[in-house]
């Protein structure tokens, strides 16, 4: 695949264009704020941009900002130093083709290459740090409350984009028991069961944004 690369650390995005070079991919561009990396997406029309959240002058959320300006139109994997929630739900609900991982995640080689090939394909890959925040927050409503630990878990796979299979694999479970807590999970959060995985993400991620909205 094409990618841009948006880093204002020399070293770290030197460090990932090198992954992804050695993956076989191809790096069309690196920007050092976002500015640059409008001006790179624009030009190289990449299957993915890779976006630091702080970039420079101000070093706050130019980097989400100029990743949801692009999302209308290319996959975005945004990388971040710490969680930083704010404007996760509303990037995933444009749907698919979306990624938001911690930088210490690049870390483990194969996971990050792995998410931003699903990413790039359409997909959804989620930081399991991010899932986490997003679900434990207290909430109001009863409906999280309902959900068995399992289910729990269950759920928060689905968030980061992993499909049944991949689940089933995780939880040393049969992908039969996992279909049946997926349709359960859904049904206690009152949403449509969906045999799209990205729906899924997104239906989930939805009910979480109109949880937090009320408070």
């Amino acid at each position: 695949m094409r990618v841009v690369i948006a880093e204002d650390t020399v070293l770290l995005r030197e460090g990932l264009a090198g992954l992804l070079e050695d993956a076989g991919h191809e790096v069309v561009g690196r920007a050092g704020d976002a500015e640059t990396l409008l001006a790179l997406v624009g030009e190289h029309a990449p299957e993915l941009a890779i976006v630091d959240v702080r970039m420079p002058p101000d070093y706050e959320d130019e980097g989400t900002r100029a990743a949801a300006e692009i999302r209308r139109t290319h996959a975005v994997l945004v990388l971040s130093q710490h969680i930083e929630t704010r404007h996760v739900v509303e990037l995933v609900s444009a749907g698919g083709g979306f990624g938001y991982l911690l930088k210490d995640r690049v870390l483990d080689v194969d996971d990050f290459l792995d998410a931003a090939r699903r990413v790039s394909e359409g997909g959804s890959a989620l930081d399991p740090q991010v899932v986490s925040t997003l679900i434990e927050r207290p909430k109001r409503e009863s409906a999280l409350e309902e959900l068995t630990p399992r289910e729990r878990e269950v759920l928060s796979l689905m968030a980061e984009g992993k499909t049944n299979a991949g689940i089933a694999r995780q939880l040393w479970l049969t992908e039969k028991t996992v279909e049946t807590h997926v349709r359960t999970i859904l049904m206690k959060l009152g949403l449509q069961v969906s045999s799209d995985d990205h729906r899924r993400v997104l239906a989930v991620l939805t009910y979480l944004r109109e949880s937090q909205g009320q408070h």
